[in-house]
C-alpha cells in the first residue's frame, strides 16, 4: 500500500514539476509578465524532521518556489512564490498537495 502511495506521489510530481516549468517558460518568454511574487508562511506542525527535509526539498525543486526558512519550533515553514493570487489560496493549495501527501508517504 505505501508503495502504492509514494508511485502516486512520484506521478503527482512529475506533473507538477511539467507544468509548472511550463509556466515560467511561458512568463519569461512572453513580454507580459505574469509574476505576483511574495513570501508565504506555511503551517508545517506535527512533521517530521525527515518530512520537513522532503517537504522542503520538493518545493525547492518545483519551478516558481522556494523554501526560505523554517521557524525556531518547527511549526512554519516560509516560502518564496512567484504566483501569487491570493496567500490563502496559495497556502491551501500547497497544504492540499504537498504537506499532506508528504504526511502520507513518508
Amino acid at each position: 500500500m505505501k508503495l502504492v502511495k509514494l508511485f502516486a506521489f512520484v506521478l503527482f510530481y512529475i506533473k507538477e514539476v511539467v507544468v509548472t516549468n511550463f509556466q515560467v517558460a511561458y512568463d519569461v518568454l512572453t513580454k507580459k509578465h505574469h509574476m505576483t511574487p511574495g513570501f508565504i508562511a506555511i503551517p508545517v506542525d506535527g512533521l517530521s524532521d525527515r518530512q520537513l527535509l522532503v517537504l522542503s526539498n520538493l518545493l525547492t525543486m518545483t519551478p516558481g518556489s522556494i523554501t526560505i526558512d523554517l521557524s525556531q519550533d518547527k511549526k512554519t515553514l516560509f516560502i518564496h512564490a512567484m504566483y501569487i493570487d491570493t496567500v490563502d489560496e496559495v497556502r491551501n493549495e500547497i497544504i492540499e498537495k504537498y504537506v499532506k501527501r508528504v504526511k502520507e508517504v513518508f
